[in-house]
């Protein structure tokens, strides 16, 4: 058997003290706890979004006022256009059928000049005639080229009274496409004035209005150029004025007047539709 060899008392202390300086060099790890930004960080974007899009709404709302200025004074115009393009072409055409209706009535004075000229030749044939049957066709040739000369006189007579009245009516056209061309130039330099005087600042608030719709994600700004199609107003971002929607002016209860000071999410009115903000958010954006 093998023995157990025993070691001296000072070996022994000697191992303790250096197992004891071992573990109290090693330094404990401490993990932080994570910390949760996520509540806050969707807080702040809800609220630049809806930053965003009552701004984009108050640089439209200005373009809309222009245009309100400028009132029906476009579609006056264009209406206008129209109504001298139609007066023009419709004496255009009047023309026209006086030129193919003067040249019918050419055509039907030589008929009869000729029909004239053929009566006159079958009454000198008559006078040379050898019996009673070649009279008789003579005398029906004269009568048919006397019916031809009626009948074209007739159609003469009815082609001058087209011709009185198509020229009446060329210059009927031709005296409101005279006042029509007045209230279009009148129009015209009314709104042209009005453009010189709203062109700079139209064009400032168009490129703002682009610029603003690009910082703004396009589910969005779809959702919000829909609603102001749909809105009478042209506005689809409204603040709560008296506990009530600023578009629809419908009631809105306490607790969601609440939800929409938080910030937490988009809301909409429950009439109307529009995206409702709360009013000191709006105040410090006026």
């Amino acid at each position: 058997m093998a023995k157990s060899v025993a070691k001296p008392a000072e070996k022994i202390s000697e191992e303790k003290t250096k197992a004891t300086t071992t573990v109290e060099t090693i330094e404990p790890v401490v993990i932080p706890a994570p910390v949760d930004h996520g509540k806050d960080e969707i807080e702040i974007s809800i609220e630049r979004k809806l930053v965003a899009l009552y701004t984009l709404q108050q640089n439209d709302s200005k373009i809309d006022r222009i245009k309100i200025v400028r009132g029906e004074l476009p579609l006056e115009v264009e209406d206008l256009e129209d109504d001298v393009a139609g007066l023009e072409t419709r004496i255009d055409n009047y023309i026209n059928e006086i030129s193919v209706m003067e040249k019918q009535v050419a055509d039907k004075y030589q008929a009869i000049k000729e029909s004239q000229g053929l009566i006159k030749r079958y009454e000198e044939q008559q006078n040379n005639v050898r019996n009673n049957r070649e009279y008789d066709a003579l005398t029906k040739e004269i009568e048919f080229q006397s019916l031809e000369i009626q009948l074209s006189e007739k159609r003469i007579r009815e082609f001058n009274a087209q011709l009185t009245m198509s020229k009446e009516e060329i210059e009927n056209a031709q005296h409101d496409l005279g006042d029509r061309r007045n209230d279009l130039e009148a129009k015209r330099s009314e709104l042209t004035d009005i453009v010189c005087e709203t062109e700079l600042e139209e064009k400032e608030l168009n490129h703002k209005s682009e610029l603003q719709q690009k910082m703004i994600e396009e589910r969005l700004l779809i959702a919000y150029k829909r609603i102001r199609k749909n809105a009478r107003n042209g506005l689809a971002v409204v603040s709560v004025e008296r506990d009530a929607c600023g578009g629809c002016f419908s009631f809105i209860p306490p607790q969601r007047q609440l939800d929409i000071k938080l910030h937490k999410k988009i809301i909409v009115c429950e009439f109307c539709g529009r995206i409702l903000i709360d009013k000191e958010l709006a105040d410090s954006l006026s």
